[in-house]
């Protein structure tokens, strides 16, 4: 693993896209649609007004967030993955896409939904402190934080799975509550929630 005192740069996702139009195979892969279908099962609304996506890459959970939103923002770092994601989304005339750098990029919200998946581990430790804190500022008083994240190890990465879903679990009881837990083999999927209406 790379130190965890240091974020993944735009530099290396750019790097990722360049090499592949679809280098996790979210367009094809088992995995990831039975993790999309997980993720949306897991939601404990049938709709949202307003939602957040982090780290969207190419669009593709994008489409399947979109019949589920108002309006959804959709963000990542790669200005490659953001083409190929508005060209899959082109007829989504609810879904938005802009290149942001979290923390310091956040959207202000208010959100009704934000969705953390597979992005988290990127962060270094700092910097998911803050993502997790200005995206539990930006989520609407009774709005739902998902978080699915891939569980082993990874090279690459200054964080695992289970170290992103522990920072955001230790904002429970408070300002978060915990409303849904799953592991399977290979992922995790915790929901939480803001208190409010």
């Amino acid at each position: 693993m790379i130190p965890p005192d240091e974020s993944l740069t735009d530099a290396y996702f750019e790097d990722v896209y360049r090499a592949s139009d679809d280098p996790w195979n979210f367009e094809t892969s088992e995995y990831e649609r039975a993790k999309y279908a997980r993720t949306l099962a897991a939601l404990p609304r049938d709709h949202y007004a307003r939602a957040l996506e982090v780290g969207c890459s190419i669009g593709v959970l994008t489409g399947l967030l979109s019949e589920r939103a108002g309006a959804l923002l959709s963000v990542d770092v790669s200005e490659r993955a953001l083409a190929r994601a508005r060209e899959r989304n082109r007829d989504r005339a609810n879904v938005t896409f802009g290149r942001r750098r979290l923390p310091a990029e956040t959207p202000p919200g208010p959100f009704d939904l934000i969705v953390l998946s597979e992005v988290g581990y990127y962060f270094s430790t700092r910097d998911l402190e803050a993502v997790l804190d200005r995206l539990t500022a930006a989520l609407a008083p009774g709005g739902d934080l998902i978080l699915v994240h891939w569980t082993p190890p990874v090279p690459d990465y200054p964080q695992t799975g289970d170290a992103v879903h522990g920072a955001a679990l230790r904002r429970t009881p408070a300002p978060l509550q915990h409303r849904h837990a799953e592991r399977h083999e290979h992922y995790r999927l915790d929901v939480l929630s803001k208190p409010g209406t």
